[in-house]
């Protein structure tokens, strides 16, 4: 069935807007807002992920108590350097191997590591406690940081956040006309 007359006009207008030079860069902004606010269907990978991250750590903890009450056993008691061994060696065992979801899981504890031991050293009086609030300060650093390694060191970044960043950045500079620029990333192969 085809469209209306007027649905096809509108479709023409809209198209040759969005091919002019003279709004491409406002119009890239809104496929870029759009690209951020796509959900994508990549359920069976979530799934995989998912169980694959759970099953990490299961044996991670198994692995972790196990070796903590085996130090306690033969030590008598308890120490604190048994917590970061038991860790260590669990770390190694569990999540040494280098792919996408310990590279997740790894980023992740890193940045928390990274904020508890700020706050440790403050509590500890090691620096002073900040006057003013610094996480708007590490969230611009953050963003700048990514973005400029985005824009001119992409290798170094890792590949899913390469790609993550590509289809935001620069797939929203790209479209042909409204099915491109609303509906699909890219345009579809004709029939």
């Amino acid at each position: 069935m085809a469209a209306p007359p007027q649905l096809r006009a509108l479709l023409v207008a809209v198209n040759a807007l969005l091919r002019k030079r003279r709004y491409h860069a406002a119009l890239a902004v809104l496929k870029g807002f759009r690209n951020g606010a796509v959900l994508q269907e990549k359920l069976w990978a979530i799934l995989q992920a998912t169980y694959m991250h759970s099953w990490n750590l299961a044996w991670f903890v198994f692995t972790y108590k196990g070796l903590r009450a085996l130090q306690s056993r033969i030590q008598g008691k308890t120490y604190p350097a048994h917590a970061f061994l038991a860790a260590f060696l669990g770390g190694i065992l569990v999540f040494g191997e280098n792919n996408n979801i310990n590279s997740q899981i790894n980023m992740y504890l890193l940045s928390r590591v990274l904020f508890a031991l700020g706050r440790l050293a403050v509590e500890k009086g090691y620096i002073p406690e900040p006057r003013w609030d610094p996480f708007p300060l590490l969230t611009a650093v953050v963003w700048g940081l990514v973005l400029w390694l985005f824009e001119y060191h992409r290798s170094t970044l890792q590949p899913s956040l390469q790609s993550s960043m590509t289809y935001l950045y620069e797939d929203s500079n790209v479209w042909h006309g409204i099915s491109d620029f609303l509906i699909y990333n890219k345009s579809r192969p004709s029939n």
